[in-house]
């Protein structure tokens, strides 16, 4: 069966399912996509990884990436395999040297350890055609705002809404520091991003 490339265009609160989220994927050359609701830890380790921050202890995915280094495993593909009765299932394709091995995952799980690969992620025509949308204009321009604001989406783990405009350089990296020891990545992210306007 041909595979069909996707990549990753959102991540937002999914509408239907409260304390969800809507992980959007797109089709490479095309313009259908193919959402997928998410766990809201999954969609954390998704765009931690996304927005390029390093937590102080290795996440779940991160143990993963390790385990496999260390034991010469290399990871090839994400393939979203299967959908049943509106389930998604997925394969982690992973060989090494010697033999190939696909491992079954969740697809929430599957593509927060491809990110930390760095594979694509793929899935068959069949699957794209009975879940995928096919997008429009307007859909596309809101798939680029939700690409530019993920970390925005994650709900932050109880904080107050600070106004970060107002906060000093060095008590924004103090903030950081901070969120960080208590993991919480959303509002480092959210930080960060400040702390980087500035510069």
């Amino acid at each position: 069966m041909k595979k069909i490339k996707l990549e990753i265009l959102g991540l937002s609160p999914s509408q239907s399912q409260a304390g969800s989220f809507a992980l959007v994927l797109g089709e490479e050359l095309g313009n259908r996509r193919l959402p997928i609701i998410i766990g809201v830890f999954e969609a954390q380790a998704i765009a931690v990884q996304i927005e390029n921050i390093v937590p102080n202890r290795p996440m779940t995915h991160d143990l993963f990436k390790s385990f496999a280094d260390g034991m010469n495993y290399t990871l090839k593909e994400i393939v979203i395999s299967d959908l049943k009765e509106g389930i998604f299932y997925a394969k982690i394709v992973c060989t090494d040297r010697l033999r190939e091995v696909e491992v079954d995952a969740r697809p929430s799980d599957a593509i927060a350890i491809g990110l930390r690969f760095d594979i694509p992620i793929f899935t068959y025509e069949a699957i794209l055609s009975e879940a995928g949308i096919i997008s429009s204009s307007a859909d596309e321009e809101e798939d680029e705002d939700d690409q530019e604001t993920i970390k925005e989406t994650l709900p932050s783990k109880g904080s107050s809404k600070e106004q970060l405009r107002d906060v000093s350089f060095d008590e924004l990296q103090r903030m950081l520091d901070d969120a960080l020891s208590k993991e919480d990545y959303e509002k480092a992210a959210k930080i960060r991003d400040e702390m980087g306007r500035r510069n």
